[in-house]
């Protein structure tokens, strides 16, 4: 097994095509460049010849337009490697994970890759066509949505506050299971109701998750760090609430309500009205 990886930064540029890469080749491990404080907001492709896969990677402090931008480059070098390489996110792995730390370990070298320049995005040549990197289907399984995001490992030292998959925003709860006589404590999604047209959160400390399967988009999960004190988060865009998420009521009350009372309503008569009544009829006696 080679232990080894090919590595490129994902570049952003000020013109079209607003992106391209370039390759690192100097430097001792993957970690050393990964975990390097003048890093933190950089977008990594790392390619892996033995495994035919190429990792994403972001840093901490990417923004999420160089994380698409690296997303797209990375298909591009797959592309390029005429589709038998895979593309794969290396951020849903915890940090103390096994083939995480397994990654970080290996040694930078060159490989079969190129560098893509914007020149070769202007014009491509690699003779194959595929289907969009991204897309939004509108007939989204939602339940398969929820496991497919629930399986992936949450951010370390984060809790997240909403999840919004299609039109619909939910919210965590914490639930008691009992499992063979033990019950613990397990937190799961609960629906708050469905978005009218978008959505918008302000707050100064959150961070913004995209989930992607086979080119579609699953849900946005938002984040806080659980270690700061942050004001509470406001969510501001009308939510219509689903009838059965509201408050639950009494059926005898309903059915009461159609119940023929078994004393008639005594129907009081307006005073005025009598009153002008009797003015008529003075007038017809004079």
């Amino acid at each position: 097994m080679v232990e080894s990886l090919q590595i490129f930064e994902a570049i952003e540029l000020k013109e079209v095509p607003y992106m391209e890469t370039k390759e690192i080749k100097e430097g001792g491990t993957i970690r050393e460049i990964l975990f390097n404080s003048d890093n933190e907001e950089k977008a990594y492709l790392l390619v892996d010849d033995d495994l035919k896969r190429i990792w994403t990677y972001n840093s901490e402090k990417c923004s999420f337009k160089l994380q698409i931008y690296g997303n797209l480059l990375a298909h591009m070098l797959s592309r390029q490697l005429r589709l038998f390489y895979r593309v794969y996110p290396l951020n849903i792995y915890n940090k103390n994970d096994q083939k995480f730390q397994e990654i970080l370990d290996k040694s930078i070298s060159g490989g079969r890759a190129n560098e893509i320049t914007k020149d070769d995005i202007k014009s491509p040549t690699y003779g194959m066509n595929v289907g969009p990197d991204i897309s939004v289907i509108q007939a989204l399984d939602v339940h398969k949505a929820i496991e497919y995001i629930e399986d992936i490992p949450k951010p370390e030292d984060f809790v997240r506050k909403f999840l919004i998959i299609g039109g619909n925003v939910f919210t965590d709860i914490e639930t008691t299971e009992s499992i063979l006589a033990e019950e613990k404590s397990v937190r799961k999604p609960l629906k708050l109701g469905r978005l009218n047209r978008g959505f918008t959160f302000f707050d100064d400390a959150y961070s913004l998750r995209l989930i992607v399967n086979n080119r579609s988009v699953q849900g946005l999960e938002l984040y806080v760090d659980k270690n700061s004190k942050p004001k509470a988060l406001e969510l501001n865009i009308p939510v219509f609430e689903e009838e059965r998420f509201s408050n639950a009521g009494n059926i005898d009350v309903l059915l009461n309500s159609f119940q023929i009372p078994d004393d008639p309503i005594e129907i009081v008569e307006d005073q005025s009205s009598n009153q002008d009544q009797s003015d008529d009829d003075e007038d017809q006696e004079i």
